[in-house]
């Protein structure tokens, strides 16, 4: 391998580690109210700070290469790219951390109801961004295009709690605060899906060339698909 094919492969390499630490505090941050541990909040807090050392580090990388090499055509891409998903595995953090506030709020209070619909917006979130970044490191729209199929199937999830939650705050005054928190954690784990969903759009674009942000699913998107 030339040796800037091996600076690229080892840049993607540090953004998928930013990608698992993001995945991980997903993880938690779920965790953190399924099992009423505010140890879990912690170890949230402790992953963002590692997520601004990851998106530092890697800026500067793309930066240097980019200053050093001059690339042309699929490596420029490439830089631009892992800019762009590290801003957006960066606002994955950011928001963990918010689902967090509303966790420590919900923590200190009974539980209102079940919880079925957020975990389920939890797990759907975090595969999204566990493929999109498997599309990434493997240049593969065929990973990518499902992901961004998926995303309406958290978007149903998120309209769903919202429902059922005004139905409890309509019912009982006593419950508006606990909803809320619940209302906010679900719009959190949504923009999560949607980051996923952003860096899978990255992933066509850096494969094919082609930008299919803000296409209708029946347009661009459905002809990459082959439909």
């Amino acid at each position: 391998m030339r040796r800037f094919d091996q600076q690229l492969l080892a840049l993607k390499q540090r953004v998928a580690a930013m990608g698992e630490t993001a995945q991980a505090m997903v993880r938690d941050a779920m965790r953190a109210l399924l099992e009423r541990d505010e140890g879990l909040i912690r170890a949230v807090l402790a992953g963002e700070d590692k997520l601004d050392r990851f998106q530092v580090e890697i800026d500067d990388e793309a930066i240097r290469l980019m200053a050093i090499q001059s690339p042309v055509a699929s490596d420029l891409r490439l830089l631009l790219m892992v800019a762009r998903i590290n801003t957006e595995l960066e606002r994955v953090g950011d928001l963990c951390v918010n689902a967090c506030e509303n966790v420590k709020m919900l923590l200190s209070e009974p539980p209102l109801k079940p919880l079925i619909d957020l975990p389920k917006m939890a797990e759907a979130a975090g595969g999204m961004l566990d493929e999109s970044l498997k599309a990434f490191l493997e240049s593969s729209t065929e990973k990518a295009l499902p992901v961004i199929r998926r995303d309406d199937e958290v978007d149903a999830l998120n309209d769903q709690v919202f429902r059922e939650l005004l139905t409890y705050m309509l019912g009982d005054p006593a419950t508006i605060a606990r909803s809320l928190s619940l209302i906010l954690l679900a719009r959190s784990l949504e923009r999560i899906a949607d980051h996923a969903t952003n860096i899978a759009e990255e992933v066509v674009y850096l494969v094919k060339g082609e930008d299919i942000r803000h296409q209708h699913p029946g347009g661009e998107r459905a002809r990459l698909e082959g439909k």
